[in-house]
């Protein structure tokens, strides 16, 4: 099934065991998950949406002392006009069924805001070689969110996350920032139906980073010592950059793993009375992150409130590679962990690793093979666009041309009446500079461009039109 809604050409993020840990492992069973997380560390066939370009957007879907609680855990009711009476379905709850073919208005506003939520990670990454936060984050978590202009995001970040992958390189390989935890506001709260735990990863950018991601080897994740499951198998890369610990960071503090478990684990405690949600956010490496994280916490069974309910897990990975088998796969569908992959089907980083042995190979002439266990597959429901800029390659894999489409998909309602605004957008915006700590993430062109198509008629009612396929 196709879901088609007209675009315009629209910009690029980057694409970035626990048996291995540098400077110290250790086990913990199921039972001691809580206090082993706080302690030094230790050591999902998919669902499509796509959304075509002529240039258009295409969706496809495949179902592969405690503080007092600010609001008392909410009855369900049948109100489905606000996001605080449908924020479980907009979770995922359902798979998303009815709401991705049309794309619901408050789905569409949700992907959006996540995606945000990732983009700060860009514009607060410090990439001056000469400044003494380089390669970390330039500001403080207190006031990080407002220094990137989203000081009225309704969060407040509790704890920056730093990772590495466990590399022999020169001049070795030092934890970078690799995102932040952060929690709904009382008022954020009220509005969304819930308390939100984020937690918001960003893409590749360090060398080391790149070296992990071109480590193709599936690898067991053996997140739960006392139920190791062999069977589940991730990318040797993304696993070493979740589980890898460097003890000499400045900022660091424990593996990425046990920095984002401990946290994540502290805050459900903090508002155990309450409604919770765990969502986790990425672009391009990040999203691996974000989905080994869901499931780490599913499989270790943590995402637990105070009445023993489990807490929602909803991963919105952009532009995100597959990240382990279909043993994995299987797995967090069993745990529930939801998965709603943006793509851009031009985007090469979204067919790896597992370009000829993914989850497409795993069958012929009706059987399996024998290779299927090694098989990549990705996750969960895929929202697919589709959009491309000549001459430009980076462009399909940008993390604010995919919001950028999302943030108002009709844009060839826009060309149409606006040829020149349209064409400002593609030749200006595209300001990403290429080599050793030369990003420039782009932004604040596309704002401008939709507040100006905004008043040239632009409105987003959340329609679509689908063709049977």
């Amino acid at each position: 099934m196709a879901i088609h809604l007209p675009v315009s050409n629209p910009s690029p993020g980057n694409y970035a065991n626990p048996q291995r840990q540098r400077g110290h492992a250790s086990t913990t069973s199921t039972a001691g998950a809580v206090a082993a997380v706080a302690a030094p560390p230790s050591t999902f066939a998919p669902q499509r949406t796509r959304l075509t370009a002529s240039p258009t957007i295409a969706m496809n879907t495949r179902h592969a002392a405690p503080a007092a609680p600010v609001f008392a855990p909410a009855r369900r009711n049948n109100d489905k006009s606000t996001l605080a009476s449908m924020w479980r379905e907009i979770q995922g709850e359902g798979d998303w069924a009815g709401l991705v073919e049309p794309l619901h208005p408050l789905l569409r506003a949700e992907i959006v805001r996540y995606g945000e939520l990732v983009a700060a990670t860009y514009k607060a990454f410090d990439l001056d070689s000469g400044s003494k936060r380089y390669l970390n984050c330039k500001y403080g978590r207190t006031r990080m969110l407002e220094e990137v202009g989203m000081a009225g995001a309704g969060y407040a970040v509790t704890r920056y996350i730093y990772a590495a992958p466990d590399l022999s390189l020169p001049g070795g390989c030092p934890s970078r920032w690799v995102g932040y935890v952060a929690a709904a506001s009382d008022d954020a709260a009220r509005r969304l139906g819930r308390r939100d735990i984020v937690v918001s990863f960003r893409g590749t950018v360090t060398g080391s980073e790149w070296v992990a991601n071109m480590m193709g080897s599936l690898a067991p994740a053996r997140f739960n010592p006392s139920d190791p499951r062999p069977d589940v198998k991730v990318e040797s890369g993304f696993l070493s950059v979740y589980t890898s610990d460097d003890g000499t960071g400045r900022f660091t503090c424990g593996s990425c793993r046990n920095q984002v478990l401990s946290e994540v684990t502290r805050l459900l405690k903090q508002y155990k009375n309450e409604d919770v949600s765990i969502t986790l956010a990425g672009h391009s490496m990040g999203s691996s992150l974000a989905l080994l994280l869901g499931y780490d916490l599913a499989e270790l069974g943590l995402n637990r409130d105070g009445r023993g309910n489990r807490v929602p897990i909803t991963v919105y990975s952009f532009a995100g590679p597959r990240v382990g088998n279909t043993g994995f796969k299987n797995r967090c569908d069993e745990l529930g962990v939801k998965v709603l992959r943006v793509v851009n089907v031009n985007d090469p980083i979204t067919k790896l690793p597992g370009v000829f042995l993914n989850e497409n190979s795993r069958v012929l002439g009706g059987r399996l093979v024998p290779w299927s266990c090694a098989c990549y597959t990705h996750i969960g429901v895929e929202l697919a666009l589709d959009f491309f800029k000549a001459g430009d390659p980076a462009w399909v894999h940008d993390l604010e041309a995919y919001l950028g489409l999302l943030k108002c998909p009709k844009v060839a309602k826009v060309k149409k009446q606006g040829e020149d605004l349209v064409g400002s957008l593609f030749v200006n915006t595209r300001r990403f500079e290429r080599g050793p700590g030369k990003i420039t993430c782009i932004g604040q062109e596309l704002e401008r461009f939709i507040s100006a198509y905004a008043k040239t008629g632009c409105k987003d009612s959340g329609s679509v039109h689908g063709n049977g396929r």
